[in-house]
């Protein structure tokens, strides 16, 4: 016998599938940084679905800013995705953006990286801080 669990369960289970899909995302994010005048790239395409995504933002002179998903924890439930930056040292020297991506793809091969070029570090993303 299955008990209705009301219409509270139901909410939550809508409120989960309406997540954008991480492709359609992407999308939307380089279409926006084209939009604020910078360029940005797929650096690496993950899955379609549900991959986690990265951006770096090249700051043009040997930096970069990187953005990953925000744990669940620290997201409160605003926006499709939350952001926090994943590097202590900003702008972090490139060779240690790199260095923290190679460890993700081993971690993760169905990450996103998305990369946009802007010397002001504009990042346009949902960024939570801790």
């Amino acid at each position: 016998m299955v008990m209705d669990s009301g219409p509270a369960v139901r909410i939550r289970a809508t409120e989960q599938s309406m997540r954008l899909k991480s492709a359609l995302w992407v999308a939307a994010y380089l279409r926006r940084c084209q939009v604020e005048g910078t360029f940005g790239v797929v650096r690496r395409r993950g899955a379609e679905e549900a991959g986690a995504i990265y951006v770096r933002i090249d700051r043009l002179n040997g930096t970069s800013d990187l953005y990953g998903p925000a744990p669940q924890s620290e997201v409160d439930g605003g926006g499709d995705r939350s952001f926090v930056p994943c590097l202590a040292e900003r702008p972090a020297l490139d060779a240690a953006v790199e260095t923290y991506l190679a460890r993700e793809i081993k971690f993760d091969p169905d990450v996103w990286i998305v990369e946009v070029e802007d010397a002001a570090g504009r990042n346009f993303l949902d960024v939570v801080s801790g």
